[in-house]
């Protein structure tokens, strides 16, 4: 199978792998975290920088690390969307360079598909089809996985995604930056019951509601009405029920969809990617709701639910062992729809 060097600059970690198929060799990732909390968010000029410092440095590591050398290198890839635009193209640029100077074959690989491969590095026999639940600061989506680089999206976000909900609401309650872990951390100490938040739906033309998608701007904004009632009414503000009942909520338009979704459409996995996939609540609520169902639920380690370069390393194996490579000439996009990734390559026979 192809040993496949990756490079993931969409956002604010830096991050190189090598990876064989659905086995990781080396796994490289620098988080800009500590950089960025100053300014509670990332900030996409000072996310490019850092790429720009970091990314030779764990190129040499990744490939120390592995025992590798380049003529073991099958071919070289980077994220090119969706993502950042700077910080895309310092990744893609350097995976060209690459690939070029190495004589290499080049390939580009969707974010959100690398996020759906991170299943495969825990569960090695996973095969299509299955459901897979995205969640990130960036992306809440249902996605109908059929095969490699063939995805049905059956439901979405229609507004914040389930990752910059927490961020917000972490941003609301003057909790810091990023908020996912630090209001996970917190709802362990409180009672998910103490505050009911509406759950977002969203209205048909012809009435009723869609079944899988979802939006969370409705459940933020009730958390800032709540905490300005409750300083106007002088009462004391529970942080750590504040934090349990909005990640209630979230979680449980989360799973009910994902399971309604999985069932509908007759599949009996689901496999969850992104960065939210980390939260406790989401993991302890989805698999006790599934075993219901008879339905099986991957969660992948911690380490690859944020973002990293194993995940990209291991959708681009499964798209070079089936002759598909990308023309050196590909660009990156800031969105780019999963149903689009086909685009991204050239079948070479």
């Amino acid at each position: 199978m192809p040993t496949i060097l990756a490079i993931e600059t969409s956002c604010d970690e830096t991050a190189v792998a090598i990876g064989n198929n659905r086995q990781v060799c080396s796994n490289i990732i620098s988080s800009q975290i500590p950089i960025h909390q100053q300014y509670g968010g990332v900030v996409p000029e000072v996310a490019s920088r850092q790429h720009l410092e970091t990314l030779n440095y764990e190129i040499t590591q990744a490939m120390e690390s592995s025992g590798l050398g380049w003529n073991d290198i099958d071919a070289i890839a980077a994220t090119c969307a969706p993502g950042l635009v700077g910080a895309l193209l310092v990744g893609l640029m350097a995976a060209k360079t690459l690939a070029m100077v190495h004589h290499k074959p080049f390939l580009g690989v969707h974010h959100l598909e690398g996020h759906i491969y991170a299943n495969y590095l825990a569960e090695p026999s996973l095969n299509p089809p299955f459901l897979s639940l995205l969640v990130s600061g960036g992306h809440t989506s249902l996605i109908y996985v059929k095969d490699c680089g063939v995805y049905e999206t059956l439901g979405e976000t229609r507004d914040d995604a389930a990752g910059e909900a927490f961020d917000k609401v972490a941003r609301l309650l003057k909790l810091g930056y990023p908020g996912g872990p630090i209001i996970d951390k917190l709802a362990r100490n409180g009672n998910p019951q103490a505050f009911v938040f509406p759950e977002g739906k969203i209205s048909l033309p012809q009435g009723g509601y869609h079944p899988y998608d979802c939006s969370f701007s409705g459940v933020k904004t009730a958390v800032m009405r709540l905490v300005q009632q409750l300083e106007r009414d002088g009462q004391e503000i529970s942080l750590p029920d504040i934090a349990a009942s909005f990640q209630y909520t979230v979680v449980r338009a989360l799973t009910k969809r994902a399971i309604a979704c999985a069932r509908n459409y007759g599949l009996d996995t689901i496999a969850i990617g992104g960065g939210v996939a980390a939260n406790s609540g989401l993991r302890e609520q989805l698999q006790t709701a599934a075993a219901e169902h008879n339905i099986r639920v991957l969660f992948p380690p911690l380490k690859y639910c944020t973002d990293n370069a194993a995940m990209i390393a291991c959708a681009a194996a499964e798209h070079f062992s089936r002759g598909h490579i990308s023309p050196i000439t590909l660009g990156v996009h800031s969105r780019l729809s999963l149903s689009q990734v086909m685009k991204l390559y050239e079948l070479v026979e």
